[in-house]
């Protein structure tokens, strides 16, 4: 409930943020400014997550990885609004309908069969998805699939209220530095 509640100060609080990125995308490459993708949440159970669009439309629902030349396919803003990761400010949205928190693992594509099967097996999925994880202040997009899991199974393993506040702490300083963006 508190996700919930800080999820929509925080939503209000950054309302001018959300109209400047919009209109930014926008004049970048037209409407929509926001996109949705199928995402797995809590127990598996598939769900829309929201983000600012940084690419072109139509593009595959792959992760972005494993897009052949993301360059040529990202606007003129991807590259800026993933380094400060505002496109995931939507996510807070995705806080409000109670499919995800502020910390927990990041939510994989429904077609990462890899890095679902591996989070089935070490009982990730019992978590509830959040916009920010201990994998996320430990390597976000440079990680390894298999390493990227040991760090959800730890989180698991570790999971309160004083090592939430590390990640957030964390977060916002990976966030100020740019660091780990790969895409």
């Amino acid at each position: 409930m508190l996700n919930r509640i800080f999820a929509i100060i925080l939503l209000i609080i950054l309302s001018p943020v959300f109209l400047i990125v919009g209109v930014i995308i926008f004049l970048d490459d037209g409407f929509p400014v926001f996109f949705s993708q199928t995402r797995v949440g809590r127990f598996n159970k598939p769900f829309q997550i929201f983000k600012f669009r940084t690419m072109k439309n139509g593009i595959p629902d792959i992760p972005t990885h494993l897009v052949e030349n993301p360059d040529e396919l990202k606007l003129n803003s991807g590259p800026f609004l993933r380094k400060l990761s505002l496109d995931e400010l939507p996510q807070l949205i995705n806080i409000i309908k109670g499919e995800m928190v502020f910390v927990g693992p990041r939510p994989s594509l429904y077609n990462q069969n890899d890095l679902n099967d591996l989070r089935n097996q070490n009982g990730v999925e019992k978590l509830m998805p959040g916009i920010t994880g201990w994998a996320q202040v430990n390597g976000r997009d440079e990680l390894e699939i298999s390493k990227k899991v040991e760090f959800d199974t730890f989180y698991l393993m570790n999971k309160s209220t004083i090592l939430d506040a590390k990640i957030l702490f964390m977060t916002f300083f990976k966030v100020l530095k740019s660091s780990n963006v790969a895409h």
